[in-house]
C-alpha cells in the first residue's frame, strides 16, 4: 500500500472525455431519456429481489431432497451476486434514481446480502474508480496477497506459478470473506491506497455492526433454529451458497481489469501518472459480451465496465446504447477500447494473464 498521492497529468491535453461526454449527453437529449432507471430496470430489480426472497423462503421450508436444497443454496448465492450487480451497484453510485432517498433504500439491500454499502462506497466508488489498476492504490487487484499475483509489481511467491489453476477456487471464497472479514478490515484500515480512511461518521460503525448482525441472524441463527438439519449440513449449505456467490463476483470483477491488454501503470516518484484520467480508465478497463442481452441482464452492465468507469452516474440499463458512442469516439481519438466478444474469450484472457504473471514470478524467483 502506497502513501504517495496520485496525480493525473494530461500532457497531451486530450479532448477524448469532453467529446465522448458531450456525445453521450446529446444521446439522452435527442431521445428524451433520463440517465436513471427505466421500466426495464425496475422490472429487473423486482425479478432478482423476488428470486432472492423466494429461494430463501423455499430453503426455510426445508421440504426438499438434499440435492434440491443444495440447488436452492446455489441459486440463492448467485442471486445475491446478481442483486449486488443489478440493483445495489447502481444505487450506491447514485445512478439508480435522481432521488437520493430511492438510491439509499436500494443500497441497503447491499447490507442484507452481507456486505456494507458505506465501506463499498469508499473502496469502490472513490478508490477503485479513481486509481484503477494502479498497484499499491487500487486494492481491487490485491486479491489474496501472496497467493495471487494480479499485477506485474506484486510480491513474488513460488506458489504463484500455479495460480492459473487455483485462482478460481480462491474467488469462490470472496463472498464468505466479505461477510466475516473484509468490511471490518476496510472500515478500521487507516489508509486505503492514499485515501485517508480514519474519519467515519459514528453512525456508520453502528450500521456496520447492526446490519452484519441482521445478516448473521437471517442466514445463520434462523436456519439453525428452524431447519431440521445437523450443524454440518448447515455448514455445507452455507459454504456452497457463498462459493456460488463468490465465484460469480470474482469472475465478473476480474474479467474487467485483469485480462490481456489492460495496463497496470506505475506513477513516478512524485506520484504522477502522465495520462488523462479518462484515457487511464480506457487503458485499464475491459468489456466482455458487450452485445449480449443476457450478459448485461445477469451482470448489471458490469460486462461493460468501460462505459461504467467513464459514466458511473448513468444507470447500467443504458450502457448497451451508449457503448457504440464510446467505442467510436475512442477510435476517433486513438484511445484503447479493450473488449472480448464472448464470456469464454474473456475467461481465457484472464487465465492467460494469470498464467503470465505466474510465469514471470517463477522466472524472477529462479533469477534470484
Amino acid at each position: 500500500m502506497s502513501t504517495v498521492k496520485i496525480k493525473f497529468i494530461d500532457k497531451t491535453k486530450s479532448q477524448f472525455y469532453q467529446t465522448v461526454k458531450r456525445k453521450v449527453d446529446q444521446y439522452f437529449v435527442d431521445n428524451n431519456l433520463s440517465k436513471h432507471a427505466n421500466g426495464l430496470m425496475y422490472f429487473k430489480s423486482f425479478f432478482y429481489i423476488s428470486i432472492f426472497i423466494g429461494s430463501y423462503l423455499l430453503i426455510m421450508l426445508g421440504n426438499f431432497s438434499t440435492s434440491a436444497m443444495l440447488g436452492l443454496c446455489i441459486l440463492h448465492g448467485m442471486c445475491a451476486a446478481f442483486i449486488g450487480f443489478n440493483v445495489c451497484h447502481d444505487a450506491i453510485h447514485g445512478a439508480y434514481s435522481s432521488n437520493n432517498t430511492i438510491n439509499k433504500i436500494f443500497s441497503y439491500l447491499f447490507n442484507i446480502i452481507g456486505a456494507n454499502a458505506y465501506v463499498w462506497s469508499i473502496t469502490h466508488n472513490v478508490v477503485h474508480h479513481t486509481f484503477t489498476n494502479i498497484p499499491g492504490h487500487d486494492e481491487d487487484i490485491e486479491v489474496a496477497p501472496g497467493l495471487l499475483r494480479m499485477s506485474p509489481t506484486d510480491e513474488i511467491k513460488k506458489i504463484q506459478r500455479y495460480q492459473h489453476f487455483y485462482a478460481f477456487l480462491l474467488y469462490s471464497f470472496a463472498s464468505i470473506s466479505w461477510v466475516f472479514r473484509k468490511d471490518y478490515k476496510k472500515f478500521f484500515q487507516k489508509r486505503i491506497g492514499n485515501y485517508d480512511n480514519t474519519k467515519h461518521p459514528q453512525f456508520e460503525l453502528f450500521r456496520l455492526i447492526f446490519f452484519k448482525a441482521v445478516y448473521y441472524v437471517l442466514f445463520i441463527v434462523i436456519p439453525l433454529f428452524f431447519l431440521q438439519i445437523t450443524w454440518w449440513q448447515f455448514i455445507i449449505g452455507f459454504v456452497v451458497m457463498h462459493m456460488a456467490e463468490g465465484l460469480v463476483l470474482g469472475l465478473v470483477f476480474q474479467l474487467a481489469h485483469v485480462v490481456e491488454g489492460t495496463d497496470f501503470p506505475i506513477s513516478d516518484e512524485d506520484g504522477n501518472i502522465e495520462e488523462a484520467w479518462a484515457v487511464h480508465q480506457m487503458q485499464t478497463t475491459a468489456n466482455f459480451c458487450r452485445k449480449s442481452f443476457w450478459a448485461t441482464w445477469l451482470c448489471g452492465g458490469l460486462n461493460m465496465q468501460v462505459e461504467h468507469h467513464l459514466f458511473p452516474k448513468i444507470c447500467h440499463i443504458h450502457y448497451p446504447y451508449i457503448s457504440e458512442i464510446v467505442k467510436q469516439t475512442a477510435l476517433e481519438f486513438n484511445v484503447p477500447y479493450i473488449e472480448n466478444d464472448t464470456f469464454l474469450g474473456a475467461l481465457k484472457s484472464h487465465y492467460v494473464t494469470l498464467k503470465k504473471f505466474g510465469i514471470d514470478a517463477q522466472l524472477s524467483s529462479n533469477l534470484t
